[in-house]
């Protein structure tokens, strides 16, 4: 009698499973019907729900990327950094505009300096690329970059097949500045421009080596104003092609393409998207594209395998506790950040 109460109440919690489980992929199969659907709303969401570092929300985060992967693949990625001041966002609305003049879809991701209080955007780069933003053929979405270097969000690639799984076709990556770091858009993009001022030839040093390797474009942008100005752009982007030119070439062979002028000109940043195109074009025929691509899955799973692995010790029921203890007592002893780290995994293993 209690062996079949035992049976019974097994085989109620197997179909109780099994419930939930169907509802999970019924809901996420009708989650990503609206996304595919041109449903906003539903993308905004869904890609909230990929930025969260809630644990509970994981699972039904990887079930929608899951089914996005499958419809993405076909999107082409441009990778947008540049100097204080360059005018990235007046550059991207830009081409964004541009692109979709050409039957493009546009979606334009723009990572912001996260707030050390909230965690959310400061700068809000929607609000600098307002017709963009309300172009039935482009959707923007601003994203704290959270504590993750590289100048973009722990979660912009997975952001990026949502995008692609919505039927955008031209995904615009902005990253939050420019640094050494920045050059980790490079890994999820198929091309990679660096914006630069007139006059920043004298301070080549502020810009890492690692950009000036990775670039596909340099361009030297507000070159408007008058003779005098544009004589400052050229001698800048001069001096920015004499360091080049002393670094290694780029793994595809392809050599970065050099140019000055103005986002606000269209003719210009029209002459500049002519040329990246054709440069993509050119990368899918000979297999670069296809070689660049490889390149970054190998990439990005070793990136995702450190994101994992901190969420899950983050997550683990006795981090908060054992964190806060460790802390606590480095303040009053000599223990250096290693071995908290080292004692930490060790107590969690």
């Amino acid at each position: 009698m209690a062996k079949d109460l035992e049976n019974e109440a097994r085989h109620r919690a197997l179909n109780r499973i099994r419930e939930a489980r169907t509802q999970h992929v019924h809901g996420v199969q009708e989650w990503m019907a609206k996304i595919t659907s041109g449903d906003r709303t539903a993308l905004a969401q869904a890609i909230s729900l990929v930025e969260s570092t809630k644990a509970e929300d994981r699972a039904t985060a990887e079930a929608l990327l899951k089914r996005a992967a499958e419809k993405a693949g076909h999107a082409l990625r441009y990778g947008i950094t540049g100097v204080p001041g360059a005018g990235k966002s007046t550059w991207i609305e830009a081409a964004g505009i541009d692109l979709i003049s050409r039957g493009h879809r546009v979606a334009v991701l723009a990572v912001d300096p996260s707030s050390h209080r909230t965690g959310g955007s400061l700068l809000g780069d929607k609000t600098r690329m307002s017709d963009l933003s309300l172009h039935p053929d482009a959707f923007v979405r601003p994203s704290p970059s959270g504590r993750t270097l590289g100048g973009v969000a722990e979660a912009t690639a997975e952001v990026a097949v949502l995008c692609e799984a919505a039927g955008f076709d031209r995904i615009l990556i902005e990253t939050v500045g420019v640094g050494q770091s920045e050059t980790e858009v490079r890994h999820m993009t198929d091309v990679f421009v660096l914006l630069l001022i007139p006059g920043g030839g004298d301070g080549i040093q502020g810009i890492k080596r690692g950009i000036l390797e990775w670039a596909d474009a340099v361009w030297v942008n507000k070159a408007d104003g008058g003779p005098e100005r544009m004589a400052a752009a050229q001698s800048a982007l001069s001096v920015y092609q004499g360091a080049l030119s002393l670094l290694a070439a780029p793994e595809d062979g392809a050599p970065p393409l050099f140019g000055t002028g103005s986002a606000l000109n269209g003719e210009q940043v029209h002459a500049l998207i002519d040329a990246l195109e054709a440069r993509l074009a050119e990368a899918r025929r000979n297999g670069n594209l296809q070689a660049r691509r490889s390149r970054q899955w190998r990439d990005s799973a070793e990136a995702l395998l450190a994101a994992e692995a901190l969420r899950q010790v983050r997550n683990h029921p006795k981090f908060a506790a054992l964190w806060k203890r460790l802390q606590e007592e480095s303040a009053h002893s000599q223990i250096l950040p290693m071995e908290q780290v080292r004692v930490l995994l060790k107590h969690l293993d």
